[in-house]
């Protein structure tokens, strides 16, 4: 959607947010609000349930009800604040991945309170790159053409994330014995019906997609969410923990209550200094970097693939209010720690949203003030079952692909990195490998054909960033 610079702006809000600058109007920024909200709100269910799953080295347990709370208050708050001050339609919340470090690498080596301080500490380091100006300029040595693999393959990230999600695809337990690592449905099979809620739904999304029907994502999220609501009325599934035919998270039937209690006892339960002489500096700094280096190039690569998705990127890739964007994601690290939630960061999801036609900041506020509200609605919450929003991925997940053809081919010196890239990501589950897989190839091969001087100089100091994130196995068992 291309930028209007001649329609002149309906009213300050609507100059503020460029609404009417960037081609969108408020109904399309509200329902982009409301999708992103759908196909995120599963990280109030599951960062509690991740983080709780862990013990710290005394042995404690973070209270599940707390996190829940926690989880949501700060990707409201982040959210929204990001719309605020960056002004761009992309969403915040507790990392995946990042969590599970922090859940069973970090706090059994120290209590909770010190392993929530590491991530306040990273979350500090990187706002103190972003103000020296240092992550923008690593952000701008990458090429325009991996920058543009970057956001297909979080497209295919998404499309995988949805199938998994959706019990569509499965993992094999024992996959080490078999020819591949996930089959179709169980057993090679769709035998189940919540993957056929998932299959129906994402067909009926497709049909009003191509027939062009304002909200359609939103419209199959919601249509499929009332299918799933029938069914599990009907059959009494349950979840997929005591069924293995059962909904993959959340179950979708009407709760017994509306409004629940926030319960905010984790907020400020963090420690920035204790974690140094409990767990040994060497092992703290390598705890630090893996959490800066995931967070760093994750928000990078989504950053890109939102962006791309909206038609947002200038000439070289970036996107408006580069800096902002940055700052307040490196401040949502740091706000996931001091809530005892893990690290907040931007979620890929949004790109959701923007398919639905959010383009600015405004699909934030809607999209925060949902989570402030999941907050005392979280039974409401739970009803809208993986099933019904991974539609939503599947579908913007192909639309993200379709900018592959921008990528030069012919010159296998980046052709082979965006390859990588692209493919990685989905294999891996991780938007930092596919990137670091994506830029050691790329100057090695520009490097080895004589071409080293189209490589930016800051493109050296991340590949040798790279090496060390994918050498961590090796050091974290030698050093730990």
């Amino acid at each position: 959607m291309p930028l209007d610079t001649e329609s002149p702006p309906k009213n300050s809000f609507d100059r503020f947010f460029e609404i009417t600058k960037r081609g969108s109007t408020l109904s399309r920024e509200i329902r982009g609000g409301f999708v992103t909200f759908f196909t995120m709100a599963y990280i109030v269910v599951l960062n509690p349930l991740i983080l709780a799953g862990g013990t710290d080295s005394t042995g404690a347990h973070l209270p599940l009800a707390a996190l829940a709370a926690g989880t949501a208050l700060v990707a409201g708050l982040m959210t929204i604040l990001m719309g605020v001050v960056a002004r761009f339609p992309l969403a915040l919340a507790a990392g995946l991945g990042v969590n599970a470090l922090v859940a069973y690498e970090i706090a059994p080596e120290m209590t909770w309170a010190d392993a929530m301080g590491l991530v306040v500490i990273e979350g500090v380091l990187i706002a103190i790159l972003v103000l020296t100006g240092l992550r923008t300029a690593v952000f701008k040595a990458v090429p325009t053409q991996l920058k543009t693999a970057i956001g297909v393959g979080i497209g295919l990230f998404l499309m995988i994330i949805g199938l998994v999600d959706a019990g569509f695809v499965h993992r094999i337990p024992d996959a080490a014995n078999t020819t591949v690592p996930v089959e179709l449905g169980l057993g090679g099979k769709l035998m189940t019906w919540p993957t056929f809620v998932f299959a129906i739904g994402l067909l009926f999304t497709l049909v009003l997609f191509v027939r062009k029907v304002k909200g359609a994502i939103l419209i199959g999220i919601l249509g499929t969410t009332v299918l799933a609501i029938i069914v599990e009325a009907i059959a009494g599934l349950g979840p997929a923990i005591t069924n293995p035919h059962g909904w993959s998270l959340n179950v979708p039937k009407l709760p017994e209550q509306i409004i629940d209690t926030p319960d905010l006892s984790l907020i400020g339960e963090f420690n920035v200094l204790d974690s140094w002489s409990h767990a040994g500096v060497l092992v703290v700094i390598m705890f630090i970097f893996t959490l800066l280096v995931t967070d760093f190039f994750d928000t990078m690569g989504t950053m890109v693939a939102v962006g791309q998705e909206g038609e947002l990127l200038d000439s070289e890739g970036m996107p408006p209010r580069t800096r902002e964007i940055l700052l307040v994601d490196s401040i949502a690290a740091a706000a996931g720690g001091a809530a005892s939630v893990s690290s907040n960061t931007s979620y890929v999801e949004s790109a959701s949203g923007v398919g639905e036609g959010a383009r600015t900041g405004v699909a934030n506020l809607v999209t925060g003030v949902l989570f402030l509200l999941a907050m005392f609605f979280a039974p409401l919450v739970k009803i809208v079952p993986f099933e019904a929003a991974s539609t939503a991925l599947v579908v913007v997940g192909f639309l993200m692909i379709t900018t592959v053809r921008q990528i030069d081919w012919s010159d296998y010196t980046i052709a082979i990195p965006a390859f990588l890239t692209v493919t990685l990501m989905p294999f891996t589950y991780s938007i930092s490998n596919g990137i670091g897989a994506g830029i050691i190839s790329y100057v090695v091969l520009k490097a080895a054909t004589g071409k080293a001087r189209e490589i930016h100089p800051l493109m050296y100091g991340i590949f040798v960033l790279f090496i060390l994130y994918f050498a961590r196995g090796p050091l974290e068992a030698w050093i730990l």
